[in-house]
């Protein structure tokens, strides 16, 4: 099995989302965001790197659930037993 690089990347954008959106929340009442009509973006884009981290999170796990199943539990005689990891 190799190096899923969807697991860390999913990571990242995880925590990017979730500091992010608790900036926002924080600064909820700042004047800054009168310049942008009163949108707070932070937040709404916060949600979106988290859920896209939450979703990249979750297809690596399946993946690598997935292989796990595929690979066989029977060796043959006399041969050493593969070790899986957990």
């Amino acid at each position: 099995m190799g190096f899923d690089i969807r697991l860390p990347i999913g990571y990242l954008f995880t925590i990017l989302g979730v500091l992010l959106a608790l900036y926002g929340l924080i600064t909820s009442g700042a004047a800054f965001y009168q310049r942008s009509l009163g949108i707070n973006i932070n937040v709404s884009w916060g949600v979106v790197l988290l859920i896209f981290g939450l979703i990249m999170a979750y297809f690596a796990k399946r993946g690598r659930a997935r292989v796990l199943r595929e690979v066989p539990d029977t060796a043959p005689q006399g041969s050493a037993p593969k070790q899986r990891l957990h």
